[in-house]
């Protein structure tokens, strides 16, 4: 049931010069099927339909029908939800335990229908007190929240349908039309979507389009066009740079949700061992998170026991066939990232930091795009391997002398994203946590995510805020209005 068409106007289309590119499953290397490659003109296209969509329709006015719609796209994902489901563990290579989570249930449980309900509840409207600021009479003043506009949505690969729905969902309350650009290595899930919106919605022609293609300056052409009012975009800080920089031109209102650096600080005041234990979760989707902590900061008067038991916890990590409910890590998406992975464990190796577990490519798998989980110790902050996104299943052991140097270490990163904090006292870790430079932080456990909860990052981690009401927020345009008081 692969959908290998554009949604381009309200019609599922194929490129405009008939070309087709592979969608490879990265734990087989087997190619899943082709997809349409779209090209600048198909993007141009797709622009032009929103444009139209957004200045000459009522979908941006029409509150009832726009929640009407969304609840109606939420029925057609839940009527394909185990298609889909099977589709996501093949193309992104993520465990099928990962689906009933994050990549798949818990987003269709509530990115689409939080921000429909939301629509009748936002403030599209306050009032002021009645003013005299020039002497000229009483007036009347009101502030008024708008759609933006065209909104470009440029989505990653790690948690494709997650991303996707957490943008859609709110761009579209707001009122605003959107060309969507997914990930070339994760196509399908777009694609089915745009078929959805075709077939069992009465969004209308232009509102949403879905353009894909292999090559990413297509996707650029969404952040010169004087058409597009506003990009979103989740992926890398560099990408996230270049799209700053060309929006930059129009003027553009950007959200970006970039990389992490994040940490796992467990505190003195706990059984540290004990703690570390768990730090093999990190290797969920072999450590393609932005917010997974990846740092691990341990009292350095307790490092070795902590550094054996995390040892012992990569040791144990299940790890293989996604489709196996028993593994929590699968392939990395792509013989580029595994590259990319594995030339970081070498600088690391290199600037005299010591694995501990793992290093390699797993010699039991003899395909795919694995990497064995990795465990680094004798690690300084300002190593590389400290200070750049991996994003893959490695783990780096940091000491820290005391709460005050942990924190030091915690903020000493370009990123600031997420993080956690262990302790056996909730109002010193809440302490600590405000004092750590970050978007997100999980104290004892806690789980902070939501379609009602802001997520994004300080410093290079990005600019906004994605989902709650400040992700509502974003996709609005202020205007404050005044009349003679009557």
């Amino acid at each position: 049931m692969t959908e290998h068409r554009m949604l381009v106007d309200g019609k599922l289309v194929d490129g405009r010069d008939g070309r087709t590119f592979d969608n490879v499953n990265p734990a087989t290397e087997e190619v899943l099927g082709s997809v349409a490659d779209g090209n600048a003109a198909d993007m141009a296209a797709a622009i032009a339909a929103a444009r139209n969509a957004f200045d000459n329709t009522t979908w941006a006015t029409d509150h009832a029908f726009r929640a009407a719609c969304l609840r109606q796209l939420q029925d057609a994902l839940d009527s394909e939800r185990e298609e889909l489901r099977a589709e996501l563990v093949a193309e992104v290579g993520c465990p099928v335990l990962g689906t009933y989570g994050p990549q798949l249930d818990t987003p269709l449980s509530e990115a689409l229908l939080w921000p429909a309900a939301a629509i009748e509840s936002f403030p599209w409207s306050r009032t002021l007190p009645p003013k005299d600021p020039f002497g000229m009479g009483l007036t009347e003043r009101e502030v008024w929240k708008e759609p933006v506009g065209v909104v470009g949505v440029i989505v990653p690969w790690n948690f494709p349908f997650e991303i996707t729905l957490n943008k859609l969902g709110p761009v579209l309350a707001m009122g605003n039309t959107c060309v969507l650009k997914p990930a070339p290595d994760t196509p399908f899930n777009a694609t089915r979507l745009g078929r959805l919106i075709a077939e069992r919605t009465e969004i209308p022609p232009g509102v949403v389009n879905v353009v894909v293609s292999h090559d990413h300056l297509v996707g650029e052409v969404l952040t010169t066009s004087p058409d597009v009012d506003m990009v979103a975009f989740t992926g890398s800080t560099v990408t996230g740079r270049r799209i700053m920089e060309a929006g930059s031109a129009t003027m553009k209102r950007i959200f970006l949700e970039c990389g992490g650096k994040s940490v796992n600080l467990i505190l003195d005041d706990v059984d540290v061992a004990a703690a570390a234990a768990g730090a093999g979760g990190m290797c969920f989707h072999a450590g393609q998170g932005c917010a997974i902590p990846t740092r691990l900061l341990v009292p350095r008067s307790q490092y070795d026991a902590a550094v054996e038991s995390a040892r012992a916890a990569f040791e144990g990590v299940p790890y293989g066939d996604p489709t196996d409910a028993s593994n929590i890590m699968g392939p990395l998406i792509s013989k580029r990232q595994q590259d990319r992975v594995l030339a970081y464990i070498e600088s690391g190796r290199a600037e005299g930091a010591r694995v501990v577990v793992g290093g390699g490519v797993p010699k039991h798998l003899d395909r795919g795009y694995f990497v064995e989980p990795t465990l680094f110790a004798d690690v300084d902050n300002s190593m590389k391997i400290a200070q750049e996104e991996i994003f893959g299943p490695v783990l780096c052991i940091i000491g820290c002398d005391d709460e005050d140097d942990a924190v030091a270490i915690a903020n000493d990163s370009v990123y600031g994203l997420s993080g956690s904090i262990t302790s056996n006292d909730l109002e010193r870790a809440k302490r600590v946590a405000r004092r750590i430079r970050t978007g997100t932080l999980s104290l004892n456990g806690g789980v902070w995510y939501g379609a009602d909860a802001p997520f994004g990052g300080y410093k290079q981690s990005g600019v906004g805020r994605q989902c709650g009401i400040e992700g509502l927020e974003i996709f609005t345009e202020t205007k404050t209005v005044g009349w003679p008081a009557s």
